[in-house]
């Protein structure tokens, strides 16, 4: 079980780094765009892509609980 909890620190860390990364981009294009109808243009895909971030976090925590940890050994 601890050698499960090992593999999951690199997703969730590199997860995290990306969603603070994707918050601050979303914060300074606020700050730039004063809240007009051109931030949406911006805003919705990068949210878009953090919710994806997470959702495919917690698919590759469930390959690794399963023991899948090499993916490309399917190929």
């Amino acid at each position: 079980m601890k050698d499960h909890k090992k593999k999951m620190i690199a997703p969730v860390v590199i997860t995290i780094v990306f969603l603070l990364y994707l918050a601050g981009y979303l914060y300074f294009l606020l700050l730039a765009t004063a809240f007009s109808p051109v931030m949406y243009l911006f805003a919705v895909p990068l949210i878009a892509l953090g919710i994806g971030m997470v959702f495919a976090l917690k698919a590759r925590i469930n390959e690794i609980k399963r023991g899948e940890e090499d993916d490309l050994g399917n190929y």
